[in-house]
C-alpha cells in the first residue's frame, strides 16, 4: 500500500517515512539502529541477549528443523521479505534464537514499572479478556502465527484442559518451539503451515488464537486468515487475537525518528493500521466483535463464529 499512511501520523510525515525508507542505505541503518536499541534495551533490563543466544547455539538444532519443517510448503510471496531486522525474515536461525529475548526487549516499555515483565503482563492481560469474553472454557485451541511457542505455551498455561495446536510459516522458529516443549513437559501439537491456508479440518477448533501477527501482514492475507479461522471454528467458536492499537495514544504521540525504526523493522504497518478488522470479520462470518484496549498500545478483539 503505497498510498495509504498511519492514521496516528500525519500523512506529510508518514510519506517521509516511507520515502526515507524506500532508500536502500538508509532502510539498511534504520534496521540496525532498531536491532542495535533492542539489544541494548534487552541487556539494560537485565536480559542476558547474547549468552541466551550463545546457550541456544549449542544445541543440535538441524536434528529439530527435520523434525517439524514440510519440505513441501510453499511460502507466500509476502513472508519472503525482510522484516524485524533480519534480512531473510524468520526464515533463519538468527531469528528463531533471539526472539524471546527480543519479546521481553520490546515489551518492556509497554509501562514504565513493568520492565523485564512487561511481556508476562502483556499476555496475561489478553486472557484475562479471553476468560471473560470466551463463555465456555474452549477444549481445542489453535494458536496461529505462533513463532516459537511463547503465546501457546500461555494459552496452554490458561487452558490446562485444552488440546493446543500450533501453526507458523518459520521451521526454524517451530523448532525451538519444539525444544521448549520437551523442556516443559507438554504435550502441544506444532504445525509448519500457513494460517490463510492450514490444511486442517473444517470445524475442529473451539477458539483459533492470533498473538501480534497482523501487523506483519498485508491485508489481503489478514481477509484469507479471518475467512480460514471461519473455516476452522465450530458453530459458536471465537477468534480471538492481540495486536497493536492504532487508536492508541502512544502511536499519535511517537516521535517520527522511532516510527521510521518501527517500520523499518515491519514493511506492512501501513496496511495494517488501515484494516478496518470488525468489517472483516463479519465479512468472514463472525458476529461483530469486541474490542479491547488492554495496554497503553495494544488491543484485543474477540469475534464469535456465527
Amino acid at each position: 500500500m503505497t498510498a495509504s499512511s498511519l492514521p496516528t501520523q500525519s500523512n506529510l510525515a508518514s510519506q517521509l517515512i516511507n520515502n526515507i525508507l524506500a532508500i536502500k542505505p538508509l532502510a539498511k541503518l534504520a534496521k540496525y539502529q532498531a536491532r542495535k536499541m533492542i539489544i541494548n534495551r534487552a541487556e539494560k533490563i537485565g536480559v542476558p541477549w547474547r549468552e541466551n543466544v550463545r546457550q541456544l547455539h549449542l544445541h543440535n538444532w538441524e536434528e529439530e528443523l527435520a523434525k517439524i519443517e514440510n519440505i513441501n510448503l510453499i511460502y507466500p510471496e509476502y513472508y519472503l521479505c525482510s522484516f524485524h531486522a533480519y534480512e531473510t525474515g524468520n526464515l533463519s536461525w538468527e531469528s528463531a534464537l533471539e526472539v524471546e529475548s527480543a519479546a521481553y526487549a520490546v515489551h518492556a516499555n509497554i509501562w514504565p514499572e513493568a520492565g523485564i515483565n512487561g511481556d508476562t503482563r502483556l499476555r496475561q492481560n489478553y486472557h484475562e479478556v479471553l476468560k471473560q469474553q470466551v463463555i465456555v472454557p474452549p477444549q481445542t485451541i489453535l494458536d496461529i502465527g505462533c513463532s516459537v511457542g511463547m503465546s501457546t505455551f500461555s494459552l496452554q498455561e490458561t487452558y490446562p484442559q485444552a488440546e493446543v495446536t500450533g501453526l507458523d510459516l518459520s521451521p526454524y522458529h517451530l523448532a525451538v518451539a519444539q525444544y521448549r516443549t520437551q523442556e516443559k513437559n507438554l504435550a502441544i501439537n506444532w504445525v509448519h503451515g500457513a494460517a490463510e491456508s492450514t490444511g486442517l479440518s473444517d470445524a475442529s477448533f473451539d477458539l483459533v488464537s492470533a498473538f501480534l501477527l497482523f501487523h506483519e501482514l498485508p491485508q489481503k492475507a489478514a481477509q484469507n486468515i479471518f475467512q480460514e479461522a471461519r473455516r476452522l471454528l465450530r458453530p459458536g467458536g471465537y477468534f480471538t487475537m492481540m495486536d497493536m492499537n492504532p487508536r492508541a495514544e502512544a502511536f499519535k504521540k511517537m516521535p517520527p525518528y522511532v516510527m521510521t525504526l518501527l517500520k523499518s523493522t515491519e514493511p506492512y504497518l501501513d496496511e495494517y493500521f488501515t484494516l478496518d478488522v470488525a468489517a472483516n470479520l463479519i465479512d468472514a462470518g463472525f458476529k461483530s466483535p469486541r474490542i479491547t484496549p488492554m495496554s497503553p498500545r495494544h488491543r484485543t478483539i474477540v469475534a464469535q463464529a456465527e
